[in-house]
């Protein structure tokens, strides 16, 4: 056997009774790859943005519109006033006078429970209300208790007391229900109104007037 066979064969019978040797590099050539494709994930992971989106819609309850209009008549501004009213009979030898002083508060508002079908719609975080007509909350605003004589002579009938009444009334309605007090009204209401949804969760609030 020459050199060069005798080198090769003394090799491989080496590496025949070392093949341990072989198995532990395979093994850790396994581990390395194994730790190299965790670390490859990791960083992946590190570099992936997660895009989370989050539903603000709030949506408004058939209940929650019910107990609204179960506030019923709201009241957004109150004129107190006072009307000195007078009237004259006339006499043969004099004439009969009857002055009186009236009080009265005319309170302006709406009635939720005059709402329309769909008067509250929401879009996500917004809501738009359709509310009622600003007008007078109550009919009955002159205060009777009172009312008293300023001056009277003569005598003077209950149909008589009535008529001067009824003067008064007209002019406490047209002295207090004017634009610019139905203006300032509906000005309160809307500040009330975004207030109360605010609370709610609604951050946008649109109010469109009857």
């Amino acid at each position: 056997m020459n050199e060069i066979d005798r080198n090769f064969y003394n090799m491989v019978h080496w590496l025949f009774h070392h093949r341990i040797v072989w198995i532990l590099i395979l093994v850790v050539a396994a581990i390395l790859l194994v730790w190299a494709g965790l670390a490859w994930t990791c960083r992946a992971a590190e570099n992936t943005e997660v895009d989370v989106e989050v539903d603000q819609t709030i949506d408004i309850t058939p209940q929650q519109v019910e107990s609204i209009k179960a506030i019923g008549e709201w009241e957004f501004l109150s004129v107190a006033d006072e009307e000195l009213v007078d009237t004259t009979r006339k006499g043969i030898f004099s004439d009969d006078h009857l002055v009186r002083i009236y009080y009265g508060t005319v309170r302006l508002g709406i009635n939720l429970q005059q709402t329309s079908p769909g008067w509250l719609k929401v879009e996500g975080d917004s809501v738009t209300a359709t509310l009622p007509k600003v007008g007078l909350l109550t009919r009955d605003f002159i205060d009777e208790a009172r009312t008293k004589s300023f001056h009277e002579s003569g005598r003077w009938s209950a149909a008589d007391r009535e008529k001067l009444y009824k003067k008064a009334y007209r002019q406490m309605l047209s002295h207090c229900l004017t634009n610019d007090n139905l203006r300032q009204a509906r000005e309160n209401g809307e500040v009330q109104f975004r207030r109360m949804m605010r609370a709610m969760g609604y951050e946008r609030v649109g109010i469109v007037w009857e």
